[in-house]
């Protein structure tokens, strides 16, 4: 039986390599794009990056053609098709196919062109919806998932066991790691696609811009949700591939709490709303809490460094920069 443990494979040179050539899939995206900046403040010098429009992952002839001529040394897996309770609910198909094609072709073709680690990012979503609080990776599969987001769960956790098979059958170092939710500079400030905090940034901008009284929000406000900065989750992809070679796939979280009241003042606070903050019981809260365990990756020696406020202010001036300026 092959060793499914890892242990036969030691963190590599990863961290000396610094002129390597490196994979960033979905480099434009949110993870993606602090993947790329911490690579490069790290002093990662030979980054490969494509648009979608440059290379189509959901297409096996090019991916295949992609590594067979650039033969990247490492991958970090960042791209994949995203989307709010609404989108998942609408285009299923979209999300459980195109997300399928994307891992299936990228990791496949790492593996047969020779590529020496592979890190594949998934997201909280793989756990069952009433999963142990907070979430260990070993409530993986362990019931059933959250109806409104099944599809890309469903790929994300077929992503994670691909990586565990080849791992298995072909000793490649493959890992998984699996984000909580995350906010930070481009992120997607839609006003009906977007996540929570994203959208109650905007909100109360608007709210502000035009001087209105009251912000409404959905809810009570008791749930309980845990953020954590992107760079930080830069930092720990950066940290697993010099460091983690192990089977199981690792949460990545900032271990801190917030009610989605104490989201909405601190936002409040920090866009510098002056009106009232009214909360609509009449709408649905959702999961009451949603946290995960991230102490095997605080056993292996990393901790989150960005403090929600601290975030939260860089997030907005980032807002103020790149989504408001570029309207006006």
């Amino acid at each position: 039986m092959a060793d499914t443990t890892g242990s036969d494979m030691k963190p590599d040179s990863f961290m000396s390599e610094k002129s390597a050539k490196i994979f960033v899939a979905g480099h434009r995206g949110l993870v993606g794009s602090a993947i790329v900046r911490k690579l490069q403040e790290s002093g990662f010098t030979n980054l490969i990056l494509r648009t979608h429009s440059e290379l189509d992952l959901t297409n096996q002839n090019d991916v295949e053609s992609f590594f067979s001529t650039e033969k990247p040394a490492y991958v970090i897996l960042a791209a994949a098709k995203v989307g709010g309770i609404h989108a998942n609910n609408t285009y299923p198909a979209d999300f459980i196919a195109v997300n399928l094609q994307i891992q299936t072709n990228v990791i496949h073709s790492a593996y047969t062109h020779g590529v020496k680690k592979l890190l594949f990012l998934g997201s909280s979503c793989i756990y069952p919806k009433f999963a142990p609080q907070p979430i260990p990776e070993s409530a993986l599969l362990t019931g059933p998932l959250e109806p409104t987001n099944e599809w890309y769960a469903i790929a994300k956790i077929a992503g994670i066991k691909m990586c565990q098979a080849y791992r298995i059958q072909h000793k490649w170092d493959a890992i998984s790691g699996m984000p909580t939710n995350l906010y930070g500079q481009n992120d997607n400030f839609h006003p009906e696609n977007s996540h929570v905090l994203p959208a109650l940034m905007r909100r109360f901008h608007e709210a502000k811009a035009n001087d209105a009284e009251e912000v409404v929000v959905w809810g009570s406000g008791s749930p309980l949700r845990e953020f954590l900065h992107v760079d930080d989750l830069a930092d720990a992809c950066v940290f697993l591939m010099g460091r983690y070679s192990g089977f199981e796939h690792v949460n990545v979280g900032s271990g801190v709490e917030v009610t989605i009241k104490e989201l909405a003042e601190l936002v409040k606070e920090v866009v510098g709303f002056q009106g009232k903050l009214v909360w609509d019981c009449s709408k649905p809260d959702g999961t009451p809490r949603k946290l995960m365990d991230s102490s095997k990756l605080a056993s292996l020696g990393w901790t989150p460094k960005v403090s929600l406020r601290d975030g939260l202010r860089q997030t907005y001036d980032w807002y103020l920069e790149n989504v408001v300026q570029k309207k006006q």
